[in-house]
């Protein structure tokens, strides 16, 4: 199971989810928020510390973190959010340092909602609790 561990009162990575799940034909990937019960056995089995300021994606067994992440993520959607996977041409440091620079910054520019997204019906079944 391909699952993203996010931080699911950030407005910013809520909308990333929401385009994700657009953009996800074939339903692959699943979601556990950081902040619940699944999300938290995740970041735990895989030695993570509480609130990370990175996406986490499991995928076929193997944990991918920050740029990597988005780049394991964009393989996997269809229409522009695929195009990000061609960002691993840019080195690794870099990626990096652009990531944690919005990651650092992501409550102060896009805002942090009281408590976690809850998903629609339809999307309920792909979301991890």
């Amino acid at each position: 199971m391909n699952i993203i561990v996010f931080d699911g009162v950030c407005n910013f990575c809520n909308r990333v989810v929401q385009i994700i799940i657009r953009h996800d034909s074939s339903a692959q990937i699943h979601f556990a928020t950081q902040q619940s019960e699944a999300g938290e056995k995740l970041m735990k089995e895989i030695s993570i510390k509480e609130n990370s300021n990175s996406v986490l994606f499991v995928k076929d067994g193997l944990v991918f973190y920050k740029s990597d992440a988005v780049i394991e993520i964009a393989k996997l959607l269809t229409g522009w959010p695929s195009i990000l996977q061609y960002s691993i041409i840019i080195p690794g440091f870099i990626r990096n340092f652009i990531y944690e620079l919005v990651a650092a910054n992501r409550y102060r520019l896009f805002g942090k909602q009281d408590q976690c997204m809850v998903p629609n019906e339809k999307d309920r079944g792909r979301f991890l609790f």
